[in-house]
């Protein structure tokens, strides 16, 4: 997994060179973007998190944040707000975002905000891998496996889905088994959770 990034998108220069300054100090990765058109076009893969002021030309930073959402776009956002734009702050929230900070902030206040969302964008990010490596594991189950897996997610016994599928149920026990073996599963438990975090 590649290091959690802090992308800064501020159109206003100083407050750019500011931030940068405050996270290279405390040695936290950034990217810097001038608008939220900028980052959109070259929209970062890594978990990490975003910091974005609200007012902005061209695009602001709650329309930002919708765009992101139809992109299915999932680290947290941070936006940063004066004074008098805190019900645009609210209506970010609202839009999804992480957090909102006013300015001027304090700059422990906000290290502490991006603290926790770095660690919410690679707890995120491990979730979406795992995610998708189930995916992975299931595609490449055969069709009868996949038949064998549902009737185990739907809770039925070894012998209802013998008659279900027409088989022996000592015919089911080794499709079992060789579903554990092909999803790396520890247990049963942990199968069906498997397949239902997919169902989603």
């Amino acid at each position: 997994m590649s290091e959690a990034v802090v992308h800064i998108i501020d159109d206003d220069a100083a407050m750019r060179d500011s931030l940068a300054f405050l996270l290279q100090v405390n040695r936290i990765p950034y990217r810097i973007f001038e608008s939220a058109v900028a980052f959109l076009e070259d929209l970062p893969e890594d978990g990490g998190c975003v910091l974005s002021d609200v007012r902005m030309p061209q695009m602001n930073g709650i329309q930002m944040v919708r765009k992101l959402k139809e992109l299915d776009y999932r680290a947290p956002i941070i936006v940063m707000t004066g004074h008098a734009d805190v019900p645009l702050a609210i209506e970010a929230m609202k839009a999804g975002v992480f957090d909102f900070i006013e300015k001027p902030f304090d700059e422990d206040l906000l290290l502490q905000a991006l603290r926790a969302a770095l660690e919410k964008g690679k707890a995120q990010s491990e979730q979406d891998e795992a995610l998708a490596t189930t995916r992975q594991r299931i595609a490449a189950l055969s069709p009868r496996e996949r038949d064998v897996l549902e009737g185990l997610v739907d809770g039925k016994a070894n012998k209802i889905i013998a008659f279900d599928l027409g088989i022996s149920p000592r015919t089911v026990e080794i499709y079992r088994a060789n579903l554990m073996t092909k999803m790396q599963a520890r247990s049963l438990s942990e199968l069906v959770r498997m397949a239902l975090s997919v169902r989603g």
